[in-house]
Formats: C-alpha cells, sequence, structure tokens
C-alpha cells in the first residue's frame, strides 16, 4: 500500500500532545535531497555506470554506508573497506561544498520548527547524515530549534533501525512512544515506527507506506499545532491496536 495524504484536522481538546517532536532533516526540513542526487549520480559515474531513478529511490534515507551498499551493487563495484572509505569521503565532501553553496528549506518548514519552539515542546534533529555535514546544515537550520540532536555517525544502526530515536528520546528523558516524528522517507518512518513513535509523513520522491502509526500532510505549510496532537493522539491511539502497547 502507498501513501495517501490524511487531512489534517484539528485535535479533541482531551487528545494528549506529544512529549516531544523529532524532526528528521533531508528531505523533510530542507530541500537538500537534490543536492545528495548531484553527488551519488556523480559518484556512480566514477565507479563506472549511471544511477538509475529506482536506485537513487531506494537510497533516500539510508545512511552513508546503506546508500553507498547499494549503489556498489549498481555499480559492480566490490565492497571492500577501503572501497566504501573512499567513496564516503569523497561523498562527505562533494555535499559539504554543496550544502555551503546553497541549502533551502522546505516549504513550512521554519514555521513548523518556531511553532514547536514557541509551544515549549522539547525537539530532537534525528538524521542519518554524519555530524561533519549536519553541523554545517545547522548554520541553515539555527541549533536554537532542537533540544538535541543524533546523527547517523553517533549510534551503531542507523535508520531504518530505531537507535537513532531510541537515543533522541532518552536524551530528551521522554518515552518515544510518547514522542511524533516528523519524516519524508521508507527508511526513517521505519526507524520512528520502530521506535514506538507516532510519524507525521511529508511528501518525498520515495513513496512511504500507510500504517495504523502515520499520519500524511501535503506539506508542513499551515501545520497547527493541534495538528501534531491530532497525529501524535490518533496514530498513538491506533499503534496500541495494532502492537500491544
Amino acid at each position: 500500500m502507498t501513501s495517501s495524504p490524511r487531512a489534517m484536522t484539528s485535535a479533541p481538546a482531551t487528545t494528549p500532545g506529544p512529549a516531544a517532536v523529532l524532526f528528521d532533516m533531508d528531505g523533510t526540513l530542507l530541500d537538500s535531497e537534490k543536492l545528495w542526487d548531484i553527488a551519488m549520480y556523480e559518484l556512480s559515474l566514477q565507479l563506472g555506470r549511471p544511477l538509475t531513478d529506482e536506485v537513487r529511490q531506494a537510497t533516500l534515507g539510508n545512511s552513508a554506508h546503506g546508500a553507498l551498499s547499494k549503489l556498489f551493487a549498481h555499480t559492480g563495484t566490490e565492497p571492500t573497506p577501503a572501497a566504501f572509505a573512499e567513496a564516503e569521503s569523497w561523498v562527505v565532501a562533494r555535499v559539504a561544498g554543496l550544502f555551503r553553496e546553497d541549502l533551502p528549506w522546505l516549504p513550512g518548514a521554519r514555521d513548523t520548527l518556531a511553532l514547536v519552539v514557541d509551544s515549549g515542546l522539547p525537539s530532537a534533529l534525528v538524521t542519518n547524515t554524519v555530524r561533519s555535514l549536519t553541523e554545517i546544515a545547522l548554520d541553515t537550520i539555527g541549533r536554537n530549534f532542537f533540544t538535541v540532536t543524533v546523527c547517523g555517525d553517533e549510534v551503531v544502526n542507523p535508520k531504518p533501525a530505531p537507535d537513532p530515536y531510541l537515543r533522541a528520546a532518552a536524551l530528551l528523558g521522554v518515552d518515544p512512544r510518547d514522542c511524533l516524528a516528523v519524516e519524508d522517507s521508507p527508511t526513517g518512518a521505519s526507524a520512528a515506527e520502530a521506535a514506538g513513535c507516532a510519524v507525521l509523513v511529508v511528501p518525498s520522491a520515495a513513496e512511504v507506506e500507510a500504517t495504523a502509526a502515520r499520519t500524511f500532510t501535503e506539506s508542513l505549510v499551515g501545520i497547527s499545532l493541534a495538528d501534531l496532537h491530532a497525529a501524535r493522539g490518533v496514530t498513538r491511539r491506533e499503534a496500541r491496536t495494532t502492537t500491544g502497547f
């Protein structure tokens, strides 16, 4: 089943709000996947084969190792530790340069972050992007929007494993089952749901399957605090029914 946007509706007064809001970065807050596109397509050509849209979509939201594994399989590159290290170093350097040139916001993202901060809710940035690149991105986003930040190279198992979201919740001192994650990719949505979070899914180049724990919205434009309460409250009740929480 593929995603179909669910209209956001105001939450009833009794609906509990999230204990914290946990945001993905690339493709959720920042229109940066197109910058990763440049680096991934260039690297694929260097490895001897043009990258297809299908393979690129499969890498969205992946850790560096996960994305490179798929790229190596596509190009027939032997996945040796040295080859991984060289490819990752090249990609990080290329994307760092692109991030410094221009790193645009996605519609409604900045206003949604400001809404969460103004409401007094704790927030986290939870990304598979490595810390060195995340720090460059934070120069654009603003560190003031986040209580904590968790990067893909700071956990043993990055997304789609739940580790990044579990770490963010632990750092915030909240139960992940009481949190709302905002994600755009199948990888990220799976990670957040596996951690026990309700998930608000925004559009992505890769389709995200609908599950009981996921609410879909057309964009972050015009998102209200009531919408965040509804996404957490509705999916939380449904998740309990299907998972036993």
